[in-house]
């Protein structure tokens, strides 16, 4: 599906002045650097959600904008910091920071977008934002963490995949909706509503994105990625949870030794989808979707409303 974004097109331009200017540098280098993410930067799924959230209950001001612009800095700091811990030469269809200016540099880089986050919020006494930011990247770093270590061991259930990707990926767009709902509201009942909202939404998201590991969309990585790079997906984990112990063994002997091989890496997609692997990750991501909708449907209808739920429902609809 197509997701269209007008009735925030006004304060999606002033957010992206104000986080140009934000991230600026006097140093010849950052900047440049600086620039070129500006560049090639992505669907900006979690801005959205700061200024839909914001303006579901109020007008979007000054601090809803510094939400905005605090959650791009600490998302994009991550994104670059990942690149380097798994050694990516690409981000969406471009060369990584990494790949052109090589890991100290990049880790720099994340680390000044970390800084200038803070700064703005402090700056500005955003003590409230940030806490909620805070949580996310202690989430986001503990999530990344749990994963390498359990991921050596090729053994994961279900509850610690949900656990890993709530606090890997959900926590930021949770952290997203509950920053923009408190820029309007300062009410600690709404933020926390919004904030589970964002959490669902996020789980949600992250399903649709190891499903495409199973399918054959040009989405900027390449079917089976997940399974070269031995990460256990929900429909991987679900598949391993039904098989055999000859295929349990077969499936995991491919990802540990022969996860580079494109047609053995082929056959794990095959038992992933005859086993039911991608039929119950789907049921699974619509049901957070569910959940997440029927919490924004406690709020009054209206476009800001109906506009957050095709933002969700483009998160699990999108093709990309």
């Amino acid at each position: 599906m197509k997701f269209s974004a007008n009735i925030i097109e006004a304060e999606l331009k002033t957010f992206e002045s104000r986080f140009s200017g934000a991230v600026k540098s006097d140093v010849p280098l950052l900047d440049t650097i600086m620039k070129y993410i500006i560049r090639r930067k992505g669907k900006q799924l979690r801005p959205m959600f700061v200024l839909l959230s914001a303006k579901l209950h109020g007008e979007v001001n000054e601090r809803s904008y510094r939400a905005a612009a605090l959650v791009e800095m600490l998302h994009t700091a991550t994104l670059v910091h990942d690149d380097v811990v798994d050694e990516s030469m690409e981000r969406r269809g471009f060369f990584s920071i990494n790949a052109i200016w090589k890991n100290k540099i990049a880790v720099l880089v994340g680390d000044y977008l970390l800084s200038k986050g803070l700064l703005l919020a402090t700056t500005n006494e955003d003590i409230q934002l940030l806490h909620i930011l805070s949580e996310a990247v202690k989430q986001m770093s503990e999530g990344e963490l749990l994963q390498i270590e359990k991921s050596r061991k090729l053994n994961l259930e279900e509850q610690v995949y949900f656990e890993i990707i709530k606090n890997k990926t959900a926590s930021l767009l949770s952290s997203a909706c509950a920053a923009g709902a408190w820029s309007t509201t300062q009410d600690k009942t709404i933020t926390e509503k919004m904030k589970i909202f964002g959490e669902k939404t996020g789980i949600a998201f992250q399903i649709k994105d190891d499903l495409f590991d199973y399918g054959n969309q040009d989405i900027g990585k390449p079917t089976g990625n997940d399974i070269k790079e031995k990460k256990l997906t929900l429909p991987l984990i679900y598949t391993l949870n039904k098989v055999d112990k000859p295929t349990k063994r077969q499936i995991i002997n491919i990802i540990k030794n022969e996860n580079k091989n494109t047609s053995k890496v082929k056959e794990v997609i095959a038992i992933v989808q005859q086993t039911g692997g991608i039929s119950y990750a789907e049921q699974k991501m619509n049901a957070y979707k569910l959940e997440a909708l029927d919490i924004l449907n406690q709020f009054p209808q209206g476009e800001v409303r109906d506009t957050l739920e095709n933002l969700v429902k483009f998160t699990t609809e999108r093709k990309y």
